[in-house]
């Protein structure tokens, strides 16, 4: 479905997530229209591994063994993205980009099957102070906008802890699921 252009909900580590294939402008707004986003939003690429993270962001020594230590995990980090990010998902004036490598089996095999990170945010609805926690809630709610859910169960309420590495330095931006302490 993701190939074919769609907008999906699936689980993740930390919380279920909206998700769609990478260039693709359709579900982007999407998501933008779901969510309530404005441009500053900064959207997550799920990534496979480091091999595949590191074609979307310039990370340093420092950097990518603090990264390296906690994932994959429960965390997002915003970072420089490269040229292979399309412009569209980057933060306007920081040209920074969001990405996770995360430690959940079905993610991992959607990611194995796409062969590319999945552009990614949090199924955090507008007004809400929790993220949806069920599929068949997901489901009933969102029917008409998403074109699939991927119902693993309840994968928690807690989104990922993010840390901006943008300047250098790590800067936790929102307290969650990962422990936070070591970035501080």
């Amino acid at each position: 479905m993701l190939l074919d252009g769609g907008l999906i909900a699936y689980p993740t580590d930390s919380c279920y997530a909206l998700g769609a294939q990478l260039g693709n402008k359709d579900a982007l707004d999407r998501i933008r229209t779901i969510r309530k986003l404005d441009g500053k939003h900064h959207f997550t690429l799920v990534c496979k591994d480091f091999a595949q993270l590191g074609q979307f962001v310039n990370i340093g020594n420092d950097v990518f063994r603090s990264i390296k230590a906690v994932t994959p995990g429960s965390y997002t980090f915003i970072l420089p993205a490269t040229k292979e990010v399309p412009r569209r998902l980057l933060h306007p004036k920081k040209k920074t980009v969001g990405v996770r490598i995360p430690d959940n089996r079905v993610v991992q095999a959607l990611l194995a099957e796409l062969g590319e990170p999945i552009l990614s945010s949090t199924l955090l609805l507008p007004d809400e102070e929790e993220p949806l926690t069920q599929g068949w809630e997901i489901k009933e709610r969102l029917d008409h906008e998403v074109d699939a859910v991927i119902d693993a169960g309840d994968c928690g309420s807690e989104p990922t802890t993010v840390v901006d590495f943008s300047s250098g330095v790590a800067e936790v931006v929102r307290r969650g699921t990962g422990d936070p302490s070591r970035f501080e």
